[in-house]
């Protein structure tokens, strides 16, 4: 009975939640709610659209039947709303690790030695400080140990060269590894949504705005969403947060769930509401990733912002002389 009444609401007709190709609520607003936390949010939720079902509504899916599940509307989804996919950060190159290779302190004071060592061994004294300083017989082994010494130096240097690139191939190899890992794990991870009236599991990097997703004990939660229905439901927040607490959710008080924390007790249902780079962990890693080049961006546009004030200081001064041009052939006349 609940099921057929509930189905059957003017949020959840599936006539209605798929006819539309627009959606009313867009990245901008879903982003906005899914910062806000208790009451807070209930309140947001209730001002702008009743109800959770009228979110799901506003979304164009069922609570109960999920979304259709046509290549259509899905790629149109995906279009507006974004890609369930955290681009990773860019790998470092192979010189780069090198560099990072030579930073090494002790590798430092070994580059130093040997590049002293080198420059003692090409150095040759006057003839006659040679000759004072010892025999003749003296003089041919002091020649000899003269025309080797730039070994030690080479010796060094070719140790320092040796560890360096040693160091730098195992850093890339490890990188390139972990990489093929974490692509291989989020190929073969999948999560239960319900599409079409079933239940199915899809791939994390298939979920869509829109999807009702199943969560229970021990997910970990791919995407930003709203709780729909929640059976002592308690979230481990600390990967966002900090906080060891277990958070409880349910409808009245805190229905936001949140992407990368994990499910430690009861289940529940949620409409997806950001998904990827529009998540809160897709937000925080954007910002990881992209610090320096936002730093690079912001030196650009202060460079700017010093060229733009040097050229009105430039334009005023011309302005002010020829103003005082004018007033001199003024007062002359």
């Amino acid at each position: 009975m609940t099921n057929n009444s509930f189905s059957g609401s003017k949020y959840v007709r599936r006539g209605e939640a798929n006819h539309d190709a627009e959606f009313s609520c867009s990245v901008q607003e879903l982003r906005s709610l899914m910062e806000l936390r208790g009451e807070e949010a209930v309140a947001r939720i209730q001002e702008s659209y009743s109800e959770v079902n009228g979110l799901c509504a506003r979304l164009r899916t069922s609570p109960v039947d999920g979304l259709d599940g046509k290549s259509e509307d899905i790629d149109r989804r995906k279009e507006v709303f974004g890609l369930n996919i955290i681009p990773p950060k860019k790998p470092k190159t192979f010189l780069q690790l090198v560099w990072e290779a030579l930073q090494d302190v002790t590798l430092i004071i070994l580059e130093v030695a040997a590049i002293i060592s080198l420059g003692l061994s090409f150095y040759h004294p006057p003839d006659a400080e040679r000759q004072n300083c010892g025999s003749a017989a003296g003089g041919v082994d002091d020649e000899s140990e003269a025309e080797a010494g730039w070994i030690e130096g080479a010796a060094i240097l070719l140790s320092v060269v040796c560890v360096v690139l040693v160091t730098a191939f195992n850093d890339w190899s490890k990188e390139k590894q972990f990489r093929g890992l974490q692509n291989r794990i989020e190929q073969e991870q999948k999560f239960t949504v319900v599409r079409g009236g079933q239940v199915i599991q899809i791939k994390v990097s298939e979920i869509v705005v829109g999807d009702i997703a199943q969560v229970k004990y021990g997910d970990l939660l791919p995407a930003d969403g709203v709780l729909i229905q929640g059976n002592d439901l308690k979230i481990d927040e600390s990967s966002l947060t900090g906080e060891s607490d277990h958070v409880k959710k349910n409808l009245d008080k805190d229905p936001m769930l949140l992407s990368g924390t994990h499910v430690m007790e009861g289940s529940g249902k949620m409409v997806v509401t950001a998904v990827g780079v529009n998540s809160q962990s897709g937000i925080i890693f954007t910002l990881l990733g992209a610090g320096d080049e936002g730093d690079n961006e912001d030196k650009k546009d202060k460079k700017k912002e010093e060229h733009k004030r040097k050229d009105s200081k430039g334009k005023k001064s011309k302005f002010s002389r020829i103003e005082s041009y004018l007033t001199c052939q003024c007062g002359s006349t």
